[in-house]
């Protein structure tokens, strides 16, 4: 891995809306120390306002039992994200499908057995992209570690899908 920049702050608590568009109808509010998001009408976003293509995120976040959310990064498309116009990383503990539940790639990379939970407790979860390699590290555990060349480049979005997601720190470093 390439030594990149220094990390830039995009949520830190209660501030960071700001940094975001919204694509979709969720409640995302600045409360109790997190920006989060309880209801809305189907999948919604908080859109970072410019592109990334090569970095590290670094999130910590609380699920809901039942939420279904997840960071969605490389998106080309920032009206319209989802797990086949971008890389979806998991926060979904409850899926029909569990081998992309919380630390996998949406249709790239499963997650090992036992598979991880994060409903119900602050997590953390370290996503790296650099070039075609893809590492995504949840709660200290390598959950995925793939080469995918499907996207390269692209804004990179924070989901409510379902339940309650709270994110009360988020970071990106370039690389």
């Amino acid at each position: 891995m390439q030594n990149g920049g220094s990390w830039t702050t995009l949520i830190d608590g209660e501030v960071g809306l700001n940094n975001f568009n919204r694509n979709g109808d969720a409640n995302w509010t600045a409360v109790e120390g997190a920006i989060q998001a309880t209801s809305g009408s189907g999948s919604s976003h908080l859109v970072t306002k410019r592109e990334y293509d090569n970095f590290i995120i670094r999130a910590e976040f609380w699920s809901s039992d039942d939420g279904n959310s997840g960071i969605h990064m490389r998106c080309s498309e920032p009206s319209r994200l989802s797990s086949s116009s971008c890389y979806e990383v998991n926060i979904f503990d409850q899926r029909e499908d569990p081998r992309y539940g919380t630390g996998a790639i949406v249709n790239v990379a499963e997650i090992p057995e036992p598979r991880p939970k994060s409903g119900g407790k602050w997590s953390t979860m370290e996503i790296t992209a650099n070039g075609d390699h893809l590492v995504v590290i949840f709660n200290g555990m390598k959950t995925v570690d793939v080469r995918d060349s499907t996207h390269s480049k692209g804004v990179f979005g924070l989901q409510w899908g379902r339940g309650t997601i709270k994110f009360r720190k988020l970071e990106v470093r370039e690389l």
